[in-house]
């Protein structure tokens, strides 16, 4: 990485609880292809001062993430279809002080779900109803997937996000089980307060096929390990991260690394 410079270009990310994750990975990439940029992590204790800081310090990127994908909206100037399709962002480009939102969740999760080829004929149970959740429910409407359950805790959120795509709605697992659980919420996140706890009980992942959490810190969450330990096809947060990452960093750049250069970063990134 180039010293600290006057012409050194600057992208960030926005997060209630930020991780190395994005920092290490973008940051790999620039000094892999020579570029005088740097990343770095914040936690905003004010998201209005925040991207009013991007649009007058001209930082040129900002990458969100819970729980202000939702919450920005209101605070950028033009939305591309990415982000205005599930009214979610996690992605901000500043040209010349004009900040539009994009979002690369959705094209992750999409991607994750046909590199695993889950079928679509399969039941999901969704936990979460955020705008992660919201990414993550519009791919696999758009996969093909029609038997799907939002269990959310807040009933307002669940039966929107639900009745957005045409799925149901449930307060809580209750017994349920399905081919196919996704977690969307923090559960199993580094540093909360359920850091420990499973987003879904052992009889849900024993009688599910596939296990998928969304969470990318750690890598190795509980219902990941429970998963793994069960057998299950398991796809990890980390995944998902590097994926969006890689798309966040060709909009800031446009430049898109070779498969190998991003191989190496992704490794970086996880060897933490």
């Amino acid at each position: 990485m180039p010293i600290l410079n006057k012409d050194m270009t600057l992208c960030i990310s926005l997060s209630a609880r930020p991780s190395n994750n994005g920092t290490r990975f973008h940051n790999h990439l620039y000094e892999a292809l020579e570029l005088n940029w740097i990343y770095k992590a914040f936690a905003p204790t004010d998201l209005a001062q925040a991207i009013a800081g991007v649009r007058g310090l001209g930082i040129r990127g900002c990458a969100i993430s819970m729980p202000y994908k939702e919450d920005v909206i209101a605070l950028v100037d033009r939305m591309d279809p990415s982000a205005t399709a599930i009214d979610s962002v996690n992605t901000i480009v500043n040209d010349d002080g004009v900040l539009t939102a994009y979002n690369t969740d959705y094209s992750a999760i999409a991607q994750l779900i046909a590199r695993n080829e889950i079928d679509p004929a399969s039941s999901v149970l969704l936990r979460g109803s955020g705008g992660m959740a919201k990414a993550t429910a519009a791919a696999f409407r758009d996969a093909g997937f029609a038997d799907v359950t939002i269990v959310a805790r807040n009933e307002d959120a669940g039966r929107a996000l639900a009745g957005l795509y045409g799925f149901g709605w449930a307060a809580d697992v209750d017994g349920r089980t399905a081919d196919v659980l996704v977690n969307v919420t923090p559960i199993g996140m580094a540093g909360g307060v359920e850091a420990e706890a499973l987003s879904f009980p052992p009889s849900a992942i024993e009688a599910a096929r596939v296990v998928f959490d969304v969470v990318a810190l750690p890598a190795e969450t509980p219902l990941v390990r429970a998963g793994l330990a069960a057998g299950k096809t398991v796809i990890n947060g980390a995944s998902v991260a590097t994926l969006q990452a890689l798309e966040q960093f060709v909009l800031y750049t446009g430049v898109r690394p070779t498969d190998e250069q991003v191989r190496a970063a992704e490794e970086f990134m996880r060897a933490q």
